[in-house]
């Protein structure tokens, strides 16, 4: 059986949606899921399927618990998994991007701060621009930094940028397209290559359906 570690929030519904499309259907597991159940089982293919919270699917499929997980891009990059990737998915397809308020200048002569949950990509990307950068962990809505004057600009994920412009914020660099994408723990794909292998391209010869 393929343990399958997904992520738990708005990328779940979209990803139901690729499964179902693809003939998958965990039973008790749909876009309406509430309930306290732990596993999910789809008999017929042999697979078996968890929820968790989306920072750590890499954890799981990279320790074994999981024998492939999907989650967006940003949190392999983030997480530096030790993993291997089978496929983009093209679903939950955003932007990590750098914002700022609107009236922002900057000032070279000190350090920018730069709030995000993202530290390991910030630090890399403005180490890569040669920037002084002080970085401000922070769990939650990043566009408030911004507003309360904590932060000169945030490091994170942009979709519509609805939220930006309602609160006078703005992009101002995009520094990687993100999405949804199937992992695998190095072991398991050797041991387990051909049902693993079945399931990737089962999940990326079907088309996304809009949720």
């Amino acid at each position: 059986m393929i343990n399958i570690a997904l992520p738990k929030g708005r990328l779940l519904h979209e990803i139901i949606a690729v499964f179902k499309k693809a003939g998958i259907v965990f039973d008790g597991l749909s876009r309406e899921h509430s309930s306290r159940k732990l596993f999910f089982e789809c008999p017929q293919l042999n697979l078996r399927c968890f929820l968790a919270k989306p920072f750590d699917v890499p954890a799981y499929v990279e320790k074994g618990s999981a024998d492939i997980g999907i989650c967006g891009n940003d949190i392999i990059i983030e997480r530096n998994a030790d993993v291997f990737e089978l496929a983009d998915l093209h679903t939950g397809e955003c932007f990590m991007a750098v914002a700022r308020k609107n009236d922002f200048r900057e000032d070279k002569s000190h350090p920018l701060r730069a709030a995000t949950e993202y530290p390991r990509i910030t630090q890399e990307y403005y180490s890569q621009k040669g920037r002084d950068t002080e970085i401000i962990m922070l769990r939650g809505s990043a566009e408030l930094a911004l507003v309360s004057g904590t932060a000169d600009v945030i490091v994170d994920i942009v979709q519509s940028g609805k939220t930006l412009s309602d609160n006078n914020l703005s992009e101002d660099t995009k520094i990687f397209m993100v999405s949804a994408r199937l992992i695998c723990n190095k072991s398991a794909y050797y041991f387990m290559n051909d049902e693993i292998i079945m399931l990737s391209r089962r999940l990326k010869n079907v088309t996304y359906i809009k949720v």
